[in-house]
């Protein structure tokens, strides 16, 4: 199955740009109410994921004194952690992404210039195996 069926695409998942400031990705992540979210630069290239612990960490560290005015001042990057969930393009097969999204919430998808063109969710993946061996069991 190619996952294309599968893909929120962009225009549908929230995502952050990497020159947004820690206090304006926080309001945005919360404001989804999301655990993890997608990070692109300004030319729409995939550069990692910012999730709700690398926004603990720096509240814990650059907040000193309950004064999250300094949240304005640090950009998104400087708070990603160097784990960076793997990003699949759209010829990548069904069995790797099951593997992937054993460690993520969502894979995102990028296409053969590492654009961003949106995301698969566990969700997805794992509706996708239970029909394929409930057809099976037919």
């Amino acid at each position: 199955m190619n996952l294309l069926f599968l893909l929120h695409p962009k225009s549908t998942v929230a995502y952050l740009t990497s020159n947004v400031t820690v206090r304006q990705g926080l309001e945005k992540m919360r404001a989804h109410g999301y655990t993890a979210i997608p990070v692109i630069n300004p030319e729409g290239e995939y550069v990692g994921t910012v999730s709700e612990g690398d926004f603990l960490y720096a509240v814990c560290e650059y907040s000193k004194g309950g004064n999250l005015k300094q949240l304005e001042k640090i950009k998104l990057t400087e708070i990603m952690r160097d784990k960076r969930d793997k990003a699949v393009t759209v010829s990548e097969k069904m069995d790797e992404l099951l593997l992937l999204i054993m460690q993520q919430n969502f894979v995102p998808v990028v296409d053969d210039r590492n654009t961003f063109i949106g995301i698969v969710t566990r969700r997805d993946i794992i509706k996708y195996y239970y029909n394929k061996e409930k057809k099976e069991n037919e």
